[in-house]
């Protein structure tokens, strides 16, 4: 491995290469642990567990996913309004910077070159 002196040295102070200038070996391979085989959960049983992890769930009342709703409702009506609002905005701004020439104005240009 083609490396300069300010290289070397670096990977020498960090361990990585033995005085030498040889690869440093600090750390051995370890062979990855043998896993061991879990025994499957059965559809009966997956159902049960879903069944009593549902039981714990604690459920909104009808007036509370009816306050919820309204609530989401009106900030979507608001949002919509200021999307709206902003987009106007920039609609009349963009008018305004880029003048469309009026259709009277480019006949009458025509007129002038001479073409019908």
């Amino acid at each position: 491995m083609a490396m300069n002196r300010e290289q070397k040295r670096a990977m020498q102070r960090s361990g990585q290469l033995a005085a030498d200038g040889t690869p440093a070996r600090t750390t051995d391979r370890r062979q990855p642990t043998a896993r061991v085989k879990e025994a499957r959960t059965s559809p009966k049983q997956f159902f049960d567990e879903v069944r009593g992890e549902m039981r714990k769930v604690q459920w909104p009342t009808m007036q509370e996913t009816l306050k919820l709703s309204i609530i989401v409702f009106i900030a979507i009506v608001v949002l919509g309004a200021f999307i709206f609002g902003v987009d106007l905005a920039f609609a009349q701004i963009n008018d305004f910077l880029f003048k469309k020439p009026d259709a009277t104005a480019a006949l009458a240009l025509l007129s002038l070159r001479g073409t019908p």
